[in-house]
């Protein structure tokens, strides 16, 4: 079931939400728990694999790993106060090993024995085996818990909020890669379950701004993708036009697919009165490679961050010490997305833009602190163009690395990636699209660079966790209020939008 499908919009959320206010007034806050619990698993079970009639067990599994890693949290925690130390850390590698098992299993399984069989000229059978949907989202939101309960920073919950907590709906599919400090205080709140008119507003504002983003936006330039990949797929020439087209739309695309799946599960959430963590916050507006991660899927950076980076010695043991931690967590980063050779490059890619940039925010602070006699104050470049002159060429590395990211293979890649750089001339005309491509590519620019995002739209109502409310407007005149105009414009939108529900696709990071 998808956020942007007439089955969720229609049926399922108005049936949630109205059991929720009902369920709300009989002031047993465990009810309304119960509740989410089972609208959610009605949720993910609705799911259905492609060519594969739905069977239970992929509801199943989410939930035997979630009782498996709530024994073990409990386990870890009760240990804490007594115990040897050698039972907690079989128990924490107990976990671990069970976690990233399965993960092993259902996501690399099919590509680790193709590697195996290319390598060795084996013929070993390739199983096909289905990934459960979010399966790498939720193994990574309890493996964080598993870590924080044996080091003691976890607090103890009952099984009905943790279930919730792995389960809840509007985070479950894609993300934001939750942690248990944000969310389980705010299921255990006796707040849980009061339908406020001002927490309704809000969420579906958001909620109307992704599904505009989704289908109007990505859902349209994403036309322009498909042709010119498939093209350099099956060894097309292609245009210098033809590769930028192609580029830069899927540049776009992601962006505002991503973006509107992070607006419409913090809508959702919010309109159940809940709070999800801000996930994404304008990552094409960044000056660096270092300042994009900050902003792109910012719960996963911040995880591999916690518990991938800063344990293998982060900072802490030199400067190269500190690249080759980066580069390693880039590299895992990059196969968290995809079982393939293309996402570990994209991975190993960004590792090595972080340790560049890291290198160069060195030399300036070096020369920064270097004796300036005889050098006017004016020879160094001014703050605004060495800003812009960040942020383009910060754009370009990022849409480099899509191209990797987005090709099945590295010739597919290397194709179009010869073609942008002039392989094959410098021929503006494509065959994949017209003049009206081209506009709408530079209104998109203009838009994710000049406008101001969804959270700073809603600035004077907190619209996420981690958002840090502005003092003075950022959205200028876009400034969200409750009143009749914003509320004629949103419903205009949603009814656009969902005139256009006929041609519904999935989340990119669905496939994840």
């Amino acid at each position: 079931m998808l956020f942007n499908s007439v089955e969720f919009i229609f049926l399922f959320l108005p049936v949630c939400l109205a059991g929720y206010a009902l369920l709300g007034r009989l002031k047993d806050h465990r009810i309304v728990i119960a509740w989410l619990v089972l609208c959610s698993a009605f949720y993910y079970a609705r799911w259905k694999a492609p060519d594969l009639d739905w069977t239970p067990r992929f509801l199943l599994i989410i939930l035997l790993s979630i009782v498996v890693n709530f024994i073990c949290g409990r386990a870890l925690l009760d240990s804490r106060s007594s115990g040897p130390r050698w039972r907690r850390n079989s128990i924490l590698a107990a976990g671990i090993l069970f976690n990233f098992g399965l993960l092993a299993y259902f996501k690399y399984t099919g590509f680790f024995l193709t590697q195996i069989n290319a390598f060795l000229g084996s013929k070993w059978p390739i199983p096909a085996i289905v990934l459960p949907l979010a399966f790498s989202f939720h193994t990574f939101q309890q493996h964080a818990y598993l870590i924080d309960a044996y080091r003691g920073h976890a607090a103890r919950y009952s099984p009905l909020h943790y279930t919730l907590f792995v389960l809840f709906f509007p985070q479950l599919l894609a993300g934001p890669i939750v942690h248990h400090h944000e969310m389980l205080p705010q299921l255990a709140s006796h707040r849980i379950g009061r339908l406020r008119a001002r927490h309704r507003a809000v969420g579906l504002s958001i909620f109307i701004i992704g599904l505009m983003k989704k289908v109007l936006i990505a859902d349209r330039i994403a036309q322009s993708v498909g042709p010119v990949f498939s093209a350099a797929a099956a060894g097309r020439s292609l245009s210098f036009g033809d590769a930028w087209l192609g580029a830069l739309s899927y540049t776009f695309q992601l962006y505002f697919d991503f973006s509107a799946y992070s607006d419409m599960a913090i809508g959702v959430a919010r309109m159940l009165g809940l709070r999800l963590p801000l996930n994404f916050n304008s990552p094409y507006k960044s000056a660096s490679i270092i300042d994009f991660w900050r902003r792109w899927h910012m719960t996963l950076s911040r995880w591999l961050r916690d518990y991938l980076y800063i344990p293998l010695g982060g900072n802490r043991k030199g400067e190269f010490r500190r690249w080759i931690n980066l580069l390693i967590t880039m590299l895992l980063g990059g196969l968290w997305h995809g079982a393939g050779w293309t996402f570990i490059f994209w991975g190993g890619l960004h590792g090595a833009y972080l340790g560049i940039n890291h290198l160069w925010r060195k030399v300036r602070r070096a020369d920064d602190r270097a004796p300036r006699a005889g050098r006017r104050a004016e020879s160094r470049p001014a703050n605004w163009p060495a800003h812009i002159a960040g942020v383009l060429l910060t754009f370009l590395a990022v849409t480099v690395a899509w191209v990797f990211f987005r090709a099945p293979d590295f010739h597919t890649a290397a194709t179009i990636l010869r073609a942008m750089f002039g392989g094959s001339g410098f021929a503006l005309s494509s065959s994949f699209g017209d003049r009206d491509e081209a506009i709408l590519l530079a209104i998109l620019l203009l838009i994710v660079w000049l406008l101001p995002n969804t959270q700073q739209v809603m600035n004077r109502f907190r619209p996420a966790l981690g958002y840090r409310r502005a003092r003075k407007n950022p959205a200028g005149i876009l400034l969200w209020r409750p009143n009749l105009w914003w509320s004629t414009s949103l419903g205009i939108g949603a009814i656009i939008a969902l005139m256009h529900l006929w041609r519904i696709s999935e989340f990119i990071y669905y496939q994840f």
